[in-house]
């Protein structure tokens, strides 16, 4: 006890005559090693006597850490962090709340030192230590910050993934699932600007980004642009993102503030992306345009395990605008597209009502089918999604009625012109035409199905879509597979018994004790259906060359 007591008085007095001292508290590195021990001594005591003698000398260094911030010249970060943590450990015993705290951290310190490689990994693994306080007595901390964290693991993520994977999840709530997934897509465009700011500023570490969005005037920070060397240098990228462009202070952000519109029709941004493209990539930039689709794939099984269907409702809209709409790397495009669609069926096939309930964008989605390849793909996936759901099921007859309209249009509109050609076939000869036409017979498969599936759904529409499959049946288009596929469609929709199970809903009607995709097998002996299934797959004209029942195949008892 003796041994111990010294260094209690020790460390205490070290505290207390650096109060005395106008210098950067952080600029004491004994200073740290006093707070750890003294918070080491006042968990082995237990004491609260010894913990309210602390307190003082904790909460005034604190504060003057904190004033001394703007002419610091050292890291602040990890005295800060200890300090934080002895909060958390003993607010309890000395009444103070700790949330006030941990925002100013984030505002002050944070903000200025993420590129700071040991100030983020302290503090991942602050949040992580303290991730069961954090979300049950500051549950909306993290969901605030998350613009900011997500800068830290951009610049560090090489190295810091793991431990952010742990914290990601407090990240979530409903305040910030919506805004949440356009910054993940976004997370490779933000390294970009981040680079930017570092070749026309320096070291990251230090500087206020923050103070950008906060100021009127671009002066205030760099200048008129973000890569302005000066009026005398002769810029080594031209393509430089202004820093009153709003997706440049939409990207830097450090608070969630809210679903904001991303003005991606600026030509200087599109510039900026083109130009990181056009030019080689950082290691940082490689590694986080791989990391972004683990981020996002941890984000939608949160979204399908915990979030309620308003809000996955919503999501969907900003899914379908943001899939034509990332930075423009191949490979990275094709990894979060694909995980996009996929929560989108995902989606629809937990709550197929959300068909109904987003008609109108998914028509819009159906009509720009002919704007480019990732639109035209987005359209066949939901051509897919309103068929195999019904246009959202049987309660929801006039939202099918009008998808049903939307594909009717779709195929008259592909039926009379070719317009599904991408606006290149002029510029780009044959080898654009053949996919382009291409493109269009898949389209018009997907429109057909859809088109048969749901007359089958509804069968009120089963007229109309007879005269709509007959007209493509006759067209006689130059793909053979699009009017056999609506020959077939026609003629199994003359089996009703059949087209319900091949055509019908993809979860059992109410009272239907059969289920979707199955034959009722014991009926095969007495009704004459077995020859649909050779229709619909066979390859030849006409009837099949042989005729059986489902008798002649099934086990006999």
């Amino acid at each position: 006890m003796d041994g111990r007591s010294r260094d209690w008085d020790i460390h205490l007095r070290a505290l207390s005559s650096s109060a005395s001292i106008a210098s950067d508290p952080a600029s004491d590195s004994s200073l740290l090693k006093s707070v750890k021990k003294l918070h080491e001594l006042c968990k082995a005591e237990n004491s609260e006597d010894l913990i309210a003698r602390v307190y003082p000398q904790i909460y005034r260094l604190f504060q003057r850490s904190v004033a001394s911030l703007s002419q610091s010249q050292t890291s602040n970060g990890l005295l800060l962090l200890a300090i934080l943590q002895f909060y958390l450990d003993f607010g309890d015993v000395v009444l103070h709340d700790a949330d006030p705290n941990l925002r100013t951290f984030f505002r002050t310190c944070l903000s200025r030192e993420f590129a700071d490689p040991a100030v983020a990994e302290a503090t991942l693994e602050f949040l992580n230590v303290n991730k069961k306080k954090l979300l049950s007595s500051f549950p909306t901390l993290l969901p605030q910050f998350f613009p900011l964290l997500l800068k830290l693991i951009a610049w560090n993520g090489e190295k810091l993934e793991k431990s952010f994977l742990k914290v990601f999840p407090g990240l979530v709530s409903p305040g910030s699932f919506l805004p949440l997934l356009p910054a993940l897509v976004d997370l490779p465009i933000l390294v970009v600007a981040l680079e930017k700011v570092e070749k026309s500023s320096g070291s990251l570490v230090g500087n206020s980004i923050a103070s950008i969005q906060k100021s009127t005037a671009p002066e205030a920070y760099t200048g008129s642009t973000i890569g302005d060397g000066g009026g005398d240098s002769e810029s080594e990228d031209s393509n430089t993102i202004d820093v009153a462009d709003p997706v440049f202070l939409e990207l830097l952000k450090d608070e969630n503030d809210g679903l904001a519109e991303r003005h991606w029709t600026s030509p200087v941004v599109a510039a900026a992306l083109q130009a990181a493209i056009n030019t080689p990539q950082s290691d940082r930039l490689k590694y986080v345009l791989n990391m972004t689709p683990r981020l996002i794939d941890v984000y939608f099984a949160i979204a399908l395990r915990d979030v309620n269907d308003s809000l996955i409702c919503a999501l969907i809209p900003l899914l379908m605008s943001r899939n034509a709409t990332m930075l423009p790397d191949k490979n990275f495009c094709f990894e979060v597209r694909k995980r996009l669609l996929e929560f989108k069926l995902s989606a629809f096939q937990r709550s197929p009502g959300f068909i109904a309930i987003l008609k109108k964008p998914i028509m819009d989605r159906l009509a720009e089918a002919y704007d480019s390849p990732e639109k035209s793909e987005l359209a066949l996936q939901l051509c897919w999604a309103i068929g195999e759901h019904g246009g959202g099921g049987a309660s929801h007859k006039d939202a099918a009625r009008e998808l049903f309209e939307g594909l009717e249009l779709l195929l008259y509109e592909n039926l009379s012109s070719s317009r599904l050609g991408f606006r290149e076939e002029s510029a780009f000869g044959s080898a654009s035409q053949v996919f382009s036409k291409s493109s269009q017979s898949r389209l018009l498969c997907f429109v057909v199905t859809a088109i048969a599936k749901l007359a089958t759904h509804h069968r009120e529409l089963l007229p109309r879509a007879r005269v709509s499959l007959g007209k493509v049946a006759r067209s006689r288009i130059s793909d053979v597979r699009v009017w056999r596929r609506a020959r077939d469609y026609l003629g199994l929709m003359s089996e009703p018994a059949i087209s319900s199970s091949v055509l019908g809903p993809s979860q059992p009607s109410p009272g239907l004790g059969q289920n979707p995709g199955t034959v009722k097998w014991s009926d095969g002996a007495t009704k004459m259906i077995a020859h649909i299934p050779f229709y619909i797959l066979g390859e030849q004209e006409g009837q099949p060359s042989h005729d059986c029942s489902f008798s002649d195949i099934l086990p006999r008892r």
